[in-house]
């Protein structure tokens, strides 16, 4: 993996935010990185605006008002927490998740760190939808979690086991490389896990066959093999048969993970988000690299 010599943490001054800067310092204190702190002003639409945008004559009014206000606010944000680091603190108009990518890749981050909820309308899911759509088009990897709202202090952050989630695809031998780099920065154990779906493993040439799952697996193992040799790592595998968020999710909190590292898939056409990537997600005990 590259040094996380620049990492962005997109805010927006929620618990999460907090909770996703304590991972940044301890990454930022390890890597040495510089730390791009974001913020972004959305323009209201028809479709959802607050309340005092009615107050304004025009939109832009608003956004131009709420500019000003957030800027002063993001110049306090986390100030002590971030004080021993070099921090660049922006804010900017237009679309958050667009804004975000575009940053990222302007200013050439190696991660971005962010949480899953964010304020609005969509508060209610796990995975607001300027976190998926982030995760669906940025070209870095992504750090989150369902649970960054209780990230322990960075004193308290460690990185004992790191699990690659890899589902076989061409993809999963950048997904390994960077785990297992992530790994190596950190004298981690490394683990790699595998989930052989129900349909797959019930399924046989013509008839069932009561040895295709055992089949299935040993092609498996066989081709984790490989992808650890070209990547020149080693690592516990576990190999289960089940729903692949259930197996990682359950993997992880046996293997007593700290972290997992899952592909996006690769960039094309029909995106890189997979509906497995956000189980893997809303399942996982601890914090997620979506790479």
């Amino acid at each position: 993996m590259p040094a996380l010599l620049k990492i962005l943490l997109p805010v927006e001054f929620s618990p999460g935010s907090a909770g996703a800067a304590h991972y940044v310092e301890a990454l930022a204190g390890h890597f040495r990185s510089e730390i791009l702190m974001l913020h972004v002003v959305a323009t209201p639409s028809g479709v959802y605006a607050p309340p005092e945008a009615l107050t304004y004559s025009t939109a832009q009014d608003l956004v131009e008002e709420l500019v000003v206000e957030r800027k002063a606010q993001l110049e306090t944000f986390l100030l002590n927490e971030l004080k021993d680091y070099p921090v660049e603190r922006m804010v900017l108009r237009g679309d958050p998740a667009r804004q975000i990518v575009a940053v990222s890749e302007q200013h050439h981050c190696d991660l971005i760190v962010m949480a899953t909820h964010g304020y609005g309308p969509f508060r209610r899911f796990l995975l607001g939808s300027v976190t998926a759509k982030v995760l669906h088009d940025a070209k870095c990897p992504v750090w989150t979690g369902p649970h960054l709202e209780t990230a322990p202090p960075r004193d308290a952050i460690h990185f004992h086991r790191v699990l690659c989630a890899l589902d076989l695809a061409p993809h999963s031998r950048e997904v390994l490389a960077w785990g297992a780099g992530f790994a190596r920065e950190f004298g981690a154990e490394l683990g790699i896990v595998h989930a052989v779906p129900l349909s797959t493993a019930r399924m046989g040439p013509i008839y069932f066959d009561p040895d295709w799952a055992n089949a299935v697996k040993a092609h498996a193992r066989d081709a984790i093999a490989a992808l650890q040799a070209g990547v020149e790592t080693k690592g516990a595998v576990f190999l289960e048969t089940g729903d692949p968020a259930a197996v990682v999710a359950d993997t992880a909190s046996h293997f007593h993970a700290d972290l997992v590292v899952m592909g996006r898939g690769a960039p094309g056409l029909l995106g890189r988000l997979r509906a497995n990537s956000y189980a893997i997600l809303r399942e996982s005990p601890c914090a997620v690299v979506g790479v």
